[in-house]
């Protein structure tokens, strides 16, 4: 059995994927997705030095691509709440395996075809992490994921429904986000950026180096950009509020 795909040091571009229903996807359930592209040699290399200092830049990501996933793909554009709508660049048949996976919450009352849940379960497979924003969850306990003794969260309103949706397989936390292995699960809405906080800080250090700054520069660059994009510093178990 091959290796998983090391995310902290690639040695290859890393594949992100989208993955949209054909519902109506929430806008703010997929924007944490750009913290990467905050990572990347793409998007660092033109800004000044004086913004992020040479030594964090040469911590950047080499190459990301960013692949988002329909059931249609590109021939059907895929709606967004405030009514956007964005060109998928994959449908399923065309989207390489994905190391990284994103998935948000559709439209109440909107229902998940087979195909659509047989792409999540392989894109599941063959990822490295698999996160759900929100009502995303629903999509992942949908395809199955979840009935093999996770433990996740979802938006706290929620909760009671998911467990009952998901039976004993599951355990339900309420957190502002849960990692179980691959699997990261958020909250609502913006605990989607409370999870992207976790999962860069666990992913490509950022913690630990925050208390060492003066010993070893600035750090490192996740830390920097998190700091910088103001993404959240919350109690995960809802303390503060």
């Amino acid at each position: 059995m091959s290796q998983p795909f090391n995310l902290s040091n690639p040695d290859r571009p890393i594949h992100v994927g989208v993955i949209l229903m054909a519902g109506v996807t929430e806008l703010m359930d997929v924007a944490p997705i750009d913290m990467l592209h905050g990572l990347t040699k793409t998007f660092l290399d033109p800004v000044p030095d004086a913004l992020v200092p040479p030594d964090l830049k040469s911590q950047a990501l080499e190459k990301v691509h960013f692949h988002w996933v329909s059931e249609a793909g590109p021939s059907v554009p895929s709606r967004l709440t405030s009514g956007l709508s964005i060109i998928p660049t994959h449908d399923f048949t065309t989207c390489p395996p994905l190391d990284l996976v994103l998935i948000g919450a559709h439209n109440l009352g909107y229902e998940p075809t087979e195909t659509e849940l047989a792409f999540v379960r392989k894109a599941y497979e063959q990822s490295t992490a698999f996160i759900t924003v929100c009502g995303g969850v629903e999509v992942a306990l949908r395809a199955g994921i979840l009935s093999r003794g996770k433990t996740a969260t979802g938006p706290r309103e929620m909760l009671p429904m998911l467990r009952q949706m998901s039976g004993p397989g599951t355990d339900w936390v309420e957190k502002r986000w849960v990692r179980d292995g691959k699997l990261w699960t958020s909250g609502a809405l913006l605990n989607g950026m409370d999870l992207m906080r976790g999962f860069g800080e666990e992913v490509w250090g950022g913690k630990e180096e925050k208390e060492e700054k003066e010993e070893k520069g600035h750090g490192s660059l996740v830390g920097f950009m998190l700091d910088m994009g103001c993404f959240p510093v919350r109690d995960v178990d809802y303390r503060d509020v």
